[in-house]
């Protein structure tokens, strides 16, 4: 298989992972692979000059659009759909131990959780906090 076929199922593969991550850092690395596959379509025997070229548009994609997404998402009118996720209640499927994750369902969704309690299966929860992946849960109130 040519190399540029190689880059470009590479940035595919990449471009693909950032529609479901959402981060923009994959976003930088499958445009790197993009122009990488140009390059060895361009000067196919040199791929010292496709990573490369592949590194440098990520180094500089990275360093002047990393400012830019900090202001959005501090500027205040950003807001992630998983924030809504604070203060609503679900049940647990999957028993949390403090320290070992578990399993919660919060609306149609289910998530990975932390608590500082121990919360059983079937368990009445309010997310009190939200990670990344995860969401920081506690018993609710009146649920014994």
């Amino acid at each position: 298989m040519e190399l540029w076929a190689i880059w470009l199922i590479v940035a595919g593969v990449l471009l693909i992972a950032e529609m479901l991550t959402l981060t923009f850092y994959l976003l930088w690395i499958g445009i790197g692979a993009a122009v990488a596959a140009v390059i060895a379509l361009v000067v196919p025997d040199s791929l010292i000059w496709q990573v490369l070229a592949g590194c440098l548009v990520v180094v500089v994609l990275t360093l002047y659009t990393k400012p830019i997404t900090r202001r959005f998402r501090t500027s205040g009118e950003y807001k992630d759909a998983v924030d809504d996720l604070v203060g609503k209640t679900g049940f647990v499927l999957e028993a949390i131990v403090p320290g070992k994750p578990g399993i919660v369902k919060v609306g149609n969704e289910t998530w990975s959780a932390h608590a500082e309690q121990q919360l059983s299966d079937g368990d009445k929860v309010i997310v009190t906090a939200r990670g990344s992946a995860h969401l920081l849960v506690q018993k609710a109130e009146g649920d014994d």
